[in-house]
């Protein structure tokens, strides 16, 4: 179980409570976008005045293209929203429903985002969807290096009865087949 707030700083109080209005309304929100076909994750990105720049939601089954996370998504919709490539000057945060997988957090390295806040943990994911979230050693201690700021396990509860739902019901948990 990630029952507790896991963080690469000393926990403060504002940016959780902010984090955890935030993250609730996306799971809040995720079963309208499966309803729509996409998948179980959903992610907002919010400059630092608390202006929405992107909202997109995991679309890999519905559009065929496995590189099409949330995450990824609402970089790129941000990306486009600002005319750059280089979102570090604006100062941006992430929300997401779950943790992100390794090729995420690549992308969100690369991308410029200064702080990740997620809800359910890699290894609940795993555990209720069966989707492999890859290998991704000490990915806190390095996003700190490089100056990004991570706030995990936020309204977990939440986000963990929107993915039972979303396998309960049927929907499409991709993965790669393994020999």
């Amino acid at each position: 179980m990630c029952a507790d707030i896991l963080s690469n700083e000393k926990i403060d109080q504002q940016k959780l409570k902010k984090a955890t209005q935030i993250i609730t309304e996306l799971q809040t929100q995720m079963p309208q976008y499966i309803a729509n076909g996409s998948g179980p994750f959903l992610a907002a990105i919010f400059d630092e005045n608390g202006n929405l720049i992107a909202k997109e939601a995991n679309s890999v089954v519905n559009e065929n293209c496995s590189h099409n996370h949330a995450e990824m998504n609402a970089i790129k919709a941000a990306e486009k929203a600002l005319n750059t490539y280089d979102l570090s000057a604006h100062n941006l945060s992430l929300y997401v429903t779950s943790e992100p997988c390794i090729m995420c957090l690549g992308g969100i390295m690369w991308s410029g985002i200064k702080a990740v806040y997620y809800g359910v943990c890699s290894k609940r994911v795993e555990e209720i969807t069966g989707f492999d979230e890859g290998f991704k050693p000490d990915w806190l201690k390095e996003f700190k290096k490089r100056g990004i700021t991570v706030y995990g396990n936020i309204a977990s509860e939440i986000g963990e009865k929107v993915l039972f739902d979303y396998v309960k019901n049927g929907h499409k948990v991709y993965k790669p087949q393994r020999s």
